[in-house]
This record gives C-alpha cells, sequence and structure tokens, in this order.
C-alpha cells in the first residue's frame, strides 16, 4: 500500500498512536507536525493523499483553517477532536470533511475511517470527472448549433447553473468603451425560468433614469483576472456606485464570481454570476470555468462580432427567457433560492449512480425528490421500491429487506423476495434511515460494500445491482455522536447530500403553495375557487408550519372544504391551534403527529355540524347543504375521519 498520510495532531501520545496505527495497516506517514504552518510545509514537500486533522492546533490558526484549503488543493482529511458534541459537528461540517473522529478512538475506528474517506474521495473524483465530461460533450454541442449568442448564453447558463449555482448572470465587454450598458443578463426566476435583461429592462426594474445609469458605468471599474467577491469584501472594496454594486444591492447579492475572456481582437468579455447565498462562489468554480474557457471565449466571440455586425451592443431580441426543454419537476411548487438550489444538486447528481442522502424535516417533500432521481437517471426504466424503515417492526425488517427462505421462520410459508432484490436494476429509497436498527445498520452497511444481500434462512448471498437513495428527518450527526447511527455507515450514505429546506425558511413560497393545493381541492370538490382573503396570507405568512408543505395541503384542502363556494378562502380557526405542541398539552415530533391534530379538528368541526342536523346530510337542512359539498363528498369524509351517521341521530325518519 503506497498511500500517505499526514498526522496533524498537537497532542503527541494521540498523535504517536495514530502513527502506529496507520503504520501497522500499511499506510505510510509523511509527518507528525503540530500547527497549520507546519501542515502547509509538509503539504508542499510530502503531497499527502491524506490529512488526519486535529480540529484545535498550537497557534492562530485552526485545524478548520487548515481544512479550507485542503478543500482548494482536494485533499481528502478527516478530522479529530476531544468533544462530539452537536456544535463541533455543526462546524465541521461546513468544510466538508471526508470522516470525524472522536477521541479517545478504537483502532478499528481510525482503520474504517480511513477506508470510507478514501472510498469517498477516489468515488468523488470519479463522478467529478463523469460529470465534466458530460458537460463538455453538451458545451460541445451548444457551441456548433446554429443558433444566436443570446440563446447560446441562455442554453450555457442553463447548464452550468447546476455546477455553478447563480441568480444571475451577467456577461458584456471590459472596460466600458462607453457610458452605456453594453451587457446581456438573464435573471432566474424559476427553476428553469429566466428574464432577460438589457437596458430597459434593467432602468425598469431598478428604477433607475439612463443618466443615473450612464453615471453609474462610469465609475464602474474593471478586474483584470478572475475573482470572488463575498459581502465583507463588496462593502469594502466595489466602487460606489458600480454596475456591480448595483446588480448586488438590487438582488440583494451575498456573493458574486467574474471571470474575463480575452478576445482575438485584444479586448475582453466578462462573465458575472451573482448569487444571494453566503460564500457560494469557491476556487473550484474558477477552475471549472477555466477547464471550459474555449467554450466561453467562442460564445463571447460570436457576441461582440454580431453586435458589430448589426452596429448594436448585443442583440436586443427577448424572446429567450422561454423554457426550454429540460426535464420538470413536476408538484414541486416555489421558486425560492434554497429550493432551488436543491432541485439544481437533483439533477446533477440524477444520471449518476452515485448514493444520495435527502436531509429535511417532515412535509418538504423528500420522497418527491427522490422519486425525480430515479426518473432522471438511466435506471428510470427499472424500479423504484419505497422503504419506510420507521414502519417496519424491528423483528421484521432483516426479512422486508432482503427476503427469506421458505421455513426460516414461523409464518415463512413460501420463500420471498426482499426489498433489495425487487429493486435490481432500479433504486431503492430508504425512507427515515434514521430509525433503522443498529444490528440492520451493519448489515446494510455490507450491502453497500458488498454489493450482495444474503436472505433470512439462506446459505449463498445474490449480487445486486441497485443505487441507494436514503431519506432522513434526523441530524444524523448527532445520532452518530450518540451512539445511535454508525458513523461508517453514515459516510458511506452521505456521499451527496441534499437538504430540503423548511417551509418556514421559503415563506414566499407559500402563496404560491395554497393557490395551487386551493385550486386542486376545488376541482376536486367541484367547487368554485374565488380565491384566498388577504387575512389567510398573511396569518399562513406568519406561521411556523412545524407540518411543512404537507400541513399547509391539510389547511387549503380543510378550508376549502368549509367554504360556501361564494367567498374567498379564510381560516375558520387560528393556525396556532395546528400545533398544540407550543402550548406544551400535545407532543408534535413528526408529521404523523401533525396530521393528527389537523384530522382531529376537522373531525369536530364536522361532529358539531352534524349534532346541528341530526345527522342528516341531504335536503334543505342537511349537513352536505350546511358545508357547501355534494353528499357524496361529505360522506367520503365522514368515512376518512371514522364519523358514523347513525349517532347522531336522534329522531326517526329519512335523514
Amino acid at each position: 500500500m503506497n498511500i500517505k498520510i499526514l498526522i496533524v495532531e498537537d497532542e503527541f501520545i494521540v498523535g504517536n498512536a495514530l502513527r502506529l496505527a496507520v503504520e501497522t495497516a500499511g499506510y505510510r506517514v509523511t509527518g507528525m507536525v503540530a500547527s497549520v504552518e507546519e501542515a502547509e510545509e509538509n503539504i508542499r514537500n510530502q503531497q499527502p493523499d491524506l490529512v488526519l486533522l486535529d480540529i484545535r492546533l498550537e497557534g492562530e490558526s485552526s485545524g478548520i483553517d487548515l481544512a479550507r484549503k485542503l478543500r482548494a488543493e482536494n485533499i481528502p482529511f478527516i478530522y479529530l477532536s476531544a468533544h462530539s458534541s452537536q456544535k463541533i459537528l455543526e462546524e465541521a461540517k461546513t468544510t466538508e470533511p471526508y470522516g470525524f473522529l472522536v477521541k479517545p478512538f478504537r483502532e478499528n475506528d481510525l482503520l474504517v475511517a480511513l477506508e470510507i474517506a478514501l472510498y469517498r474521495h477516489r468515488h468523488s473524483l470519479e463522478a467529478q470527472l463523469r460529470q465534466e465530461d458530460f458537460l463538455q460533450k453538451q458545451l460541445a454541442t451548444i457551441s456548433n448549433e446554429t443558433a444566436t449568442a443570446e440563446q447560446q448564453l441562455l442554453k450555457i447558463a442553463r447548464l452550468l447553473q447546476s455546477y455553478i449555482p447563480f441568480d444571475l448572470i451577467s456577461v458584456g465587454p471590459r472596460p466600458f468603451d462607453a457610458a452605456q450598458f453594453n451587457d446581456t443578463a438573464y435573471l432566474r426566476i424559476g427553476f428553469d425560468e429566466y428574464q432577460f435583461i438589457r437596458e430597459k429592462e434593467l432602468t425598469t426594474i431598478t428604477g433607475l433614469t439612463k443618466d443615473e445609469l450612464s453615471n453609474i458605468i462610469k465609475n464602474s471599474h474593471t478586474d483584470a483576472d478572475a475573482i470572488i467577491y463575498s459581502d465583507e469584501i463588496t462593502k469594502q472594496e466595489l466602487n460606489d456606485p458600480s454596475l456591480q454594486k448595483t446588480w448586488f444591492d438590487f438582488l440583494n447579492c451575498q456573493a458574486f464570481l467574474v471571470f474575463p475572456v480575452d478576445l482575438k481582437n485584444g479586448s475582453a468579455v466578462h462573465y458575472f454570476f451573482y448569487s444571494r447565498q453566503r460564500a457560494i462562489y469557491t476556487e473550484k468554480h474558477i477552475a471549472l470555468l477555466d477547464r471550459f474557457k474555449t467554450y466561453l471565449t467562442e460564445l463571447a466571440e460570436k457576441m461582440t462580432h454580431a453586435a458589430r455586425a448589426t452596429d448594436q451592443p448585443f442583440s436586443t431580441n427577448k424572446d429567450y427567457s422561454e423554457a426550454a426543454n429540460r426535464p420538470e419537476f413536476q408538484g414541486i411548487i416555489g421558486n425560492h433560492p434554497l429550493l432551488l438550489a436543491a432541485l439544481d444538486l437533483t439533477t446533477q447528481i440524477a444520471p449518476y449512480n452515485t448514493s444520495v442522502l435527502i436531509l429535511g424535516e417532515s412535509g418538504t417533500g423528500k420522497e418527491k425528490v427522490a422519486h425525480y432521481i430515479h426518473a432522471l437517471s438511466q435506471r428510470a426504466k427499472g424500479p423504484f421500491v419505497k422503504v419506510n424503515c420507521a414502519a417496519i417492526p424491528t423483528t421484521l425488517i432483516e426479512s422486508e429487506l432482503f427476503g427469506h427462505e421458505k421455513g426460516a421462520f414461523t409464518g415463512a410459508i413460501e420463500k420471498r423476495k426482499g426489498r433489495f432484490e425487487q429493486a435490481d436494476g432500479g433504486t431503492i429509497f430508504l425512507d427515515e434511515i434514521g430509525e433503522l436498527p443498529l444490528d440492520m445498520q451493519v448489515k446494510l452497511l455490507r450491502v453497500l460494500q458488498e454489493k450482495e444481500i444474503s436472505s433470512v434462512g439462506g446459505s449463498s448471498s445474490v449480487k445486486v445491482n441497485v443505487r441507494i437513495v436514503s431519506a432522513t428527518n434526523r441530524n444524523l450527526e448527532k445520532e452518530v455522536a450518540e451512539g445511535n447511527f454508525r458513523l461508517d455507515l453514515y459516510y458511506r450514505l452521505n456521499v451527496f447530500p441534499i437538504t430540503l429546506p423548511p417551509l418556514r425558511e421559503r415563506k414566499t413560497d407559500i402563496e404560491t403553495l395554497a393557490l395551487f393545493f386551493a385550486n386542486r381541492f376545488c376541482q376536486e370538490f367541484n367547487k368554485p375557487f374565488q380565491g384566498i382573503a388577504p387575512s389567510m396570507i398573511e396569518e399562513m405568512r406568519a406561521y411556523n408550519w412545524p407540518g411543512n408543505i404537507r400541513e399547509l395541503e391539510n389547511i387549503m384542502e380543510q378550508s376549502v372544504i368549509l367554504n360556501d363556494g361564494k367567498s374567498k378562502l379564510e381560516l375558520r380557526r387560528r393556525l396556532t391551534m395546528a400545533a398544540p405542541a407550543l402550548t406544551g398539552e400535545i407532543n408534535i415530533e413528526t408529521l404523523q403527529d401533525v396530521k393528527h391534530v389537523q384530522q382531529e379538528t376537522e373531525r369536530a368541526y364536522l361532529i358539531s355540524v352534524l349534532k346541528r342536523t341530526n345527522g342528516r346530510i341531504r335536503g334543505t337542512n342537511g349537513a352536505a347543504k350546511m358545508l357547501n359539498v355534494k353528499p357524496t363528498t361529505l360522506e367520503a369524509k365522514m368515512a376518512k375521519l371514522n364519523i358514523k351517521r347513525q349517532d347522531f341521530i336522534q329522531t326517526t325518519g329519512n335523514q
């Protein structure tokens, strides 16, 4: 084994124990150092393949400071820490380590962590090469198309979105040859929707006059090299006013990236990527753009050539903001940047066989994203098998996942395939993976490592070709720290994490979601939709939504049922009632708890109406008439909520 490891640890006893363990296992140690400065020198001279890194080190710089440099140089590292608190784990997570070891650790844990880190690094490099190969082919195709420069820019922008996230891309000649806005820009307004922006659009959306814009352009500076600006740097270094600062302030950006390309005539065109997310850009993004600089230069040449031929500062045609024929996420509603970022990651990872871990609270749409990962992959024609790990009894979960032979246990009257065999050639979705018992975690890890399963009662193993997508609403780092989830399994599953934001963090989508659900339920219940009362929208925006989108869906269904069809939808009870856990009366921990509270509230209301009508459903004085719904709709809802009409009949007669 010729793998070189650097140990960065300021406690000699711990460092020496690490050295002995890894050398015994066949690794080569390039050095054992105690500070970031010593580590940087060792990395320059020895070029280790992996670094074991203590978070707290001697000197001013910490292990986290070194970790950022290691990420930039694409060197995998494993953190070492004497503390296993959630705070430490969260802080370490921001630097994307390849592993985490809590002192004191067993030798076997160390060796497993090394194996996992090297595995993940190797596969991430392979995935990166595949992605870049795909990107290069797509860029070549776009470059060879007979389309206008603006059409090509939009296609390239869509293609780059998953690799270099942005809210606005702007391209134009630099330095400015006149106090005139010569850039072509696209503002992202949806998952695959972009607004075309030229001078007219810019003055309209910013409220600037042409003279004000001209002065801003005159005061704008030009960067000679590719550079990344963060929120803090921008406030200090950008001219005020300037075109960059105008975009930055108008869009409420937190970062932007500048990438210049040189043209044959000696001039330059700059690509600008603006984002509302803090610290989103890294040197990796610049390196990626540099690798595909040829295509970006060809596009810039085409744009400037078209501008000279028409004596116009690029084309002013605005017909290019229409959605292209790209995969659409049907049923996922909203345009919040956090949601779009998650969908971009979904699109990026879907074509590959990489394991995906979907993180998010209950009701945020994790299962929908898992479906799309499968549907957009090369396995789309294969099976998609869902397993709810929390819903299967502990005694049955092994046979449920891996199958069983006839007579393997009491009740096993025939041989049965498990979910993994059923998913062969496709995708298995392990929902609520955080609920998996520890003994089953060991067996799942073996499947991930060896790609084979053993059925209960079986004597041989069966190879399976399955992609694993898992999801959880738990904080797995916390579960690992508390000993409830295996560290090695966590890093096997967490090769490519996608985090779905809770509804309270994307409140700008609430009205859009509410309108979508209201229209759907009005059609389902055959009721006219008169809109949503402003007071209801206001209260929904102020609410915290512990049940997320599913809770909102239930609220809208309830509002439609109780609406008379002649007025706008309104809330019949305060939304704070939907979360009794806040009062301490009910402990809501899962989506099922939220749904139970909502159903009980709806059930209580329908019961009160049935009491008033003595159980009568049909007719002028019936409950259906009072609720303005069809009798059959009310009966279906009663059956769903286990309400029996007979319980409210107090007099005889035809009810």
